[in-house]
């Protein structure tokens, strides 16, 4: 049986470009939609969904806003974010969620909010493994998976090899764990001792590369094997900080598209043979 394979290109890093000239560069090149925040004011949102929708994009609506450090201010304005993103119909919604300091108890109560915004919309919610977030490291995360069965995440496993300062290899099981409650991936690689290597295509990225294309085989396995109807995911190189520059020029040392559509063709061309 062959698993469908939608791909998203990140609107990180492309704000210099209006959303048309954005959206019809992403069509151009190959890709099935966006992966950006929504709006809140009405009419920014407009031109996002109906430039989307002129392109014949799908949406990914990202999560990154909600940053209060005080729990209860933290879990309303929560709220508000997974009723705005949920408004706007998108095929999911990739959420950073909490806090590494918060409680388990805290980061499950906002957990069962995405929760609760899944079954009244029918959009599901994903929580992306991310640095600073509940999810920031693999044997962190196998502990909430083990006690909320229901959750499942977006894998981007590059945070988690720079948290643990391995290629995870010493913790496998609690990686194979996330990879079978995975339904969304950020193909972005990490390193050591950093969330982004500068240029993939580097022969000495080579260890890392495979390392992280090992993992995104075993989720598509995973998803195939569990008869889901499709599988996503996002090409997510990012800029600067993410993007290492040169110093004094500040010009970036690779061009982030050129490096998200190798990504993205590397992907589609791997995953149209399984």
């Amino acid at each position: 049986m062959y698993l469908e394979i939608f791909s998203f290109c990140p609107r990180w890093g492309q704000t210099h470009l209006s959303w048309d000239e954005f959206a019809k560069r992403v069509k151009e090149s190959g890709y099935d939609g966006v992966e950006t925040d929504v709006p809140a004011v009405k009419k920014e949102k407009d031109i996002v969904l109906n430039t989307l929708a002129k392109y014949g994009l799908k949406l990914v609506a990202q999560h990154w806003e909600t940053v209060e450090p005080d729990f209860e201010q933290h879990l309303e304005a929560y709220k508000k974010r997974l009723e705005i993103m949920a408004a706007a119909k998108p095929l999911l919604i990739n959420s950073q969620t909490g806090k590494d300091y918060y409680t388990l108890e805290q980061n499950a109560a906002l957990i069962a909010e995405a929760a609760k915004t899944s079954v009244s919309t029918g959009i599901p919610v994903y929580h992306e493994t991310h640095r600073g977030k509940f999810s920031f490291a693999a044997h962190i995360t196998a502990e909430y998976l083990r006690q909320l069965p229901e959750l499942l995440l977006t894998l981007d496993i590059s945070h988690w090899v720079a948290v643990a300062e391995t290629l995870l290899h010493d913790q496998q099981d609690a990686v194979d764990l996330a990879i079978s409650r995975t339904r969304h991936f950020h193909a972005r690689v990490g390193h050591t001792q950093g969330a982004q290597v500068n240029d993939p295509r580097a022969p000495e990225w080579q260890e890392a590369l495979d390392m992280h294309l090992r993992c995104w085989d075993k989720v598509y396995s995973a998803n195939k094997q569990a008869g889901q109807p499709f599988l996503t995911f996002t090409a997510e190189f990012g800029p600067y900080p993410y993007m290492p520059q040169l110093p004094y020029t500040r010009q970036p040392v690779v061009d982030q598209w050129e490096v998200n559509a190798y990504m993205n063709d590397l992907l589609k061309s791997r995953y149209r043979k399984a």
